[in-house]
């Protein structure tokens, strides 16, 4: 944990005095660079989330860096969009791989399709909020229960969304602790 922190500061002070030195270099206004920005952050997280290869604290530095330069409500909406559609793919995964594999013999699925039965949109809630556990396997699990894809999406999203907005605001602070020379 203490790695993935560091690795975390590390690319999100890389990437502020990267954004900063080519705001500089190129005379680029934050107003010039916002759209580009948000559609960076869409793209990235989307891609992101929608991988289960992608390291997530690419997009979660972005993200940190993104927030110090614009509205980090902003960044983590837009984030938190780009994270719940990504996740649909880990949804359609298990909802049409149970139709390719037989999946029902296999040890603990009748448990885990009663876990998400039982606890359906509020279990996909909570573990979009953590940041620890891989959230693919929540998404596999709806798909595959048959969960309502907006049973799915919905809670995703608002666990994300409430998830980016601690990051990009303790980001935000982290960053503006460090030493940027100013625009």
């Amino acid at each position: 944990m203490v790695l993935y922190l560091v690795v975390l500061a590390c690319l999100s002070l890389g990437f502020a005095y990267l954004i900063h030195y080519l705001m500089t270099y190129f005379n680029i206004s934050i107003e010039g660079l916002a759209s580009t920005a948000y559609l960076v952050v869409f793209a990235v997280t989307l891609a992101s989330n929608a991988s289960i290869l992608a390291p997530v604290f690419i997009y979660i530095s972005l993200m940190i860096t993104a927030a110090k330069f614009l509205d980090p409500v902003l960044v983590a909406l837009v984030a938190s969009v780009a994270g719940a559609l990504g996740e649909t793919s880990g949804y359609y995964a298990g909802y049409l791989g149970k139709r390719i594999i037989n999946v029902e013999n296999t040890p603990g699925y009748e448990k885990l399709v009663v876990w998400m039965k039982k606890y359906g949109a509020w279990g996909i809630l909570l573990l979009s909020l953590q940041p620890i556990l891989p959230f693919d396997i929540a998404g596999l699990l709806a798909g595959a229960s048959k969960l309502p894809l907006w049973k799915f999406i919905v809670p995703c999203w608002v666990g994300k969304f409430a998830k980016y907005l601690v990051v990009c605001f303790l980001g935000e602070a982290f960053l503006g602790l460090l030493p940027l020379p100013p625009l």
